[in-house]
């Protein structure tokens, strides 16, 4: 007989069984009124390539530790700020970025660590299961209420104390474990499916890429006569073709600047910045179809094609080619081109139009050709887009799964047979 359910009196955990109880997240450390153990503030110019292993919050997964960044300080740096010592099994959690409050389990790669000041560090009681708290740190609702709370203009953060109001539903200790180890396995099982389907994606834009790239530089006629282009990344091309710099068949300009404040959820016109769509404005800086290059930030290099009036951010260059070349098929062409490896500064990445308009390229010598490419690789291209697509959605549907998996037992409206 299923066990009644009772209001837990909290929006987003709603009814639990009536033999559970909540509790803040406050509450749950070993030590009551110490709420959490904070992380240590670490300048960059301390970072060093071997020592004790640094943690900040890019290595807080929402239910997952993440390996990423490679910061160690040393043992002297570590002694001198009185850092705390964290530890494999550790539960760290991120006040920083979205989903706030989430969580994950610190692996046992090394010894011991040092985690960054926007992290912290919960040791509950023995009435309470770390794995468990982690799980429910990481529910759909849970992070919906902490990014509501979450305050920043450009980073989102929220304070320890309100990340010590938060609540959250509990059985009895045997059950916690009981359904941390289920979702230990389900959660594995469904990760697994979905590390797949993220593989077939990697390799499908891989192919989609080389097939660009193959074509825009060997043509469609695998038994026409080839000369060597005398450009690395290029190889052979086509006897008749021509080998010439961008600057010869296009012209490009940056986009006028626009403010984050200045654009709107629902104006009249579309604004792109070097990475896509950013939302809408009153007015707007172009008509037609043309194709945009991504100009900074860690994404520059990136290829749209764009049609319409639209306003184009000081982030993107706009090209204009010239009557050599077919629009299409330049968009076709500078995807082939890998314009990220020419960008400048480490610290803000940066693709300089001069540095664009330099590069050497090859182009069919007819317009007619280009346009046959390029409705071959619209076909081929729709058709590998499509299966990415049907991929992706494989993809989302096995994370909202989970998602809604975890909140189901985490709030008792599962439970694990075993301990019931």
């Amino acid at each position: 007989m299923a066990e009644q359910m009772k209001p837990s009196g909290v929006e987003w955990i709603k009814d639990i069984p009536s033999s559970w109880e909540i509790n803040k997240v406050k509450y749950l450390a070993t030590e009551p009124g110490t709420l959490f153990l904070d992380g240590d503030w670490i300048e960059s110019d301390v970072i060093e390539e071997s020592g004790i292993r640094y943690l900040t919050t890019g290595n807080v997964g929402a239910g997952f530790y993440k390996e990423q960044g490679s910061g160690y300080i040393s043992e002297k740096t570590f002694s001198e700020l009185h850092c705390l010592n964290v530890y494999p099994g550790d539960l760290m959690i991120s006040r920083l970025n979205e989903p706030i409050g989430r969580a994950c389990i610190i692996p046992d790669t090394e010894s011991r660590y040092v985690v960054a000041v926007d992290n912290v560090i919960l040791r509950p009681n023995a009435n309470y299961n770390k794995k468990f708290i982690m799980y429910g740190m990481n529910a759909d609702g849970y992070a919906e209420h902490a990014n509501m709370i979450a305050r920043g203009a450009t980073m989102s953060r929220i304070s320890r104390s309100q990340l010590g109001q938060f609540w959250l539903a509990f059985p009895n200790i045997e059950e916690q474990q009981a359904i941390a180890d289920f979702l230990d396995k389900e959660c594995v099982r469904i990760d697994s499916i979905a590390a797949d389907l993220e593989k077939q994606i990697e390799l499908l834009q891989r192919y989609k890429k080389s097939l660009i790239t193959e074509t825009v530089t060997k043509g469609l006629d695998k038994s026409m006569p080839m000369k060597d282009s005398g450009v690395e990344w290029i190889g052979k091309i086509p006897a008749h073709w021509d080998v010439t710099r961008v600057k010869y068949f296009c012209r490009m300009y940056s986009g006028e600047n626009l403010t984050s404040t200045d654009i709107e959820p629902d104006g009249d016109y579309p604004v792109y910045g070097g990475n896509g769509k950013r939302g809408y404005y009153s007015n707007f800086t172009n008509d037609g179809e043309h194709v945009l290059i991504g100009r900074q930030g860690a994404l520059c290099g990136n290829v749209h094609l764009v049609s319409g009036k639209f306003w184009a951010t000081d982030h993107a260059v706009v090209t204009y080619p010239t009557k050599e070349v077919i629009n299409k098929y330049l968009y076709y062409l500078f995807q082939s081109m890998n314009l990220n490896q020419y960008s400048q500064s480490a610290a803000q990445p940066g693709l300089a139009v001069n540095v664009i308009l330099a590069l050497k390229t090859c182009l069919p010598s007819t317009l007619k050709e280009q346009e046959t490419i390029v409705d071959f690789l619209d076909d081929k291209c729709l058709h590998i887009d499509q299966i990415i697509l049907q991929k992706e959605h494989q993809f989302n549907i096995l994370q909202q799964h989970k998602k809604s998996l975890i909140y189901e037992y985490v709030t008792g409206k599962k439970r694990v047979k075993e301990v019931r």
